[in-house]
């Protein structure tokens, strides 16, 4: 058993790292591999690959992998399949900070990252500030108390987004709208500069927690018999993933679904196992959300596209009923 979920991990891996290398060539105008290994591509059609599609493939990959392994980490610290990034309002907070850059009506950047992305982010981490502070009025850290806290946070913000887009014309609430349906328009590698930061240090320090991680999957006694801190265990892995996202969605938009499908698919493949299940999240997610996107680029047969929000949202919404009638899911604790 333990040799086949090996296989499946290096199989999921090496799939995934496939799926990206071909989906910089699939689009309105597809892309011969031969042409652009042997450098036989027109000077249009190298800016399309090198310019457009390379860099919205890795800001995809990089989202991907990022929504998925917060998605990994909040289902297993609140022992519940049904938990997703968003749960916590960073999601809310960063659409809130975009909605209200649009209403007032603001056009600047710095440092080239767009005004528009450091409002949301700015939402975001106070979207992680006002749930960790409503946290704090409880003892301890528990994760009841931090899921309470972040759905009563994410409510207020929507209910905030839709006042704000009440109050702005026509042009202001269908820039909002569109916004909030997610997706990678931006042109060039400074939206992946500003996204890679945030991944990589909430990578890294979900890595280095993966065995408290283990153990708060199974319960906060057992963990602590083994010596885990789980207040200190909870709050690293609450501060990691929700900045990890909130630097994503400050970018990308909300795109929903992906943490919550990838991280359940790919425990269904190679078990509960955090060590074995992190690569395979990171490297699924990324696949997943880069060929969603290409799907949306394709589908409509010309230079328009589907937000990939859109597509995520189709997928997860029978999958979401899936997961509540089923056997695997339903929302219960999670076990070993």
């Amino acid at each position: 058993m333990k040799r086949r979920r090996t296989i499946r991990v290096l199989l999921i891996v090496c799939l995934s790292a496939a799926a990206l290398v071909v989906a910089p060539l699939i689009g309105y105008r597809l892309i011969n591999p031969l042409d652009v290994l042997g450098g036989g591509l027109t000077e249009l059609e190298m800016q399309i690959f090198w310019d457009i599609r390379v860099p919205r493939v890795c800001l995809g990959a990089l989202a991907g992998a990022g929504l998925a392994l917060s998605g990994m980490v909040f289902q297993a610290m609140f022992r519940n399949v049904l938990a997703t990034p968003f749960t916590l309002g960073v999601s809310s907070g960063a659409s809130l900070g975009a909605a209200l850059y649009v209403v007032l009506g603001l056009q600047f950047s710095l440092a080239g990252i767009a005004g528009v992305s450091l409002w949301a982010f700015a939402g975001a981490a106070l979207a992680i500030l006002l749930v960790y502070g409503i946290t704090l009025m409880r003892p301890g850290f528990s994760a009841a108390s931090t899921l309470l806290a972040g759905v009563a946070v994410s409510f207020f913000f929507s209910s905030l987004i839709l006042f704000t887009q009440y109050l702005s014309d026509f042009s202001g609430s269908y820039r909002i709208v569109r916004w909030l349906m997610g997706g990678f328009g931006l042109v060039g590698y400074q939206a992946v500069f500003s996204v890679l930061p945030f991944v990589v240090s909430g990578v890294a320090l979900v890595a280095y927690l993966l065995h408290e991680l283990n153990l708060l999957t199974v319960g906060d006694d057992v963990a602590a018999s083994r010596g885990v801190d789980c207040v200190k265990a909870r709050r690293l892995l609450f501060f990691a993933t929700s900045l990890m996202v909130g630097g994503i969605v400050a970018v990308c938009g909300p795109i929903g679904f992906i943490g919550m499908m990838a991280p359940h698919i790919c425990r269904l493949l190679v078990g509960h196992d955090h060590l074995r299940l992190m690569p395979v999240t990171l490297a699924f997610g990324a696949a997943f959300l880069v060929l969603c996107d290409g799907f949306a680029r394709a589908v409509t047969g010309s230079y328009a596209e589907i937000p990939v929000g859109v597509i995520t949202a189709l997928l997860g919404g029978p999958f979401f009923l899936w997961l509540l009638v089923s056997d695997t899911g339903g929302g219960r604790l999670m076990e070993d």
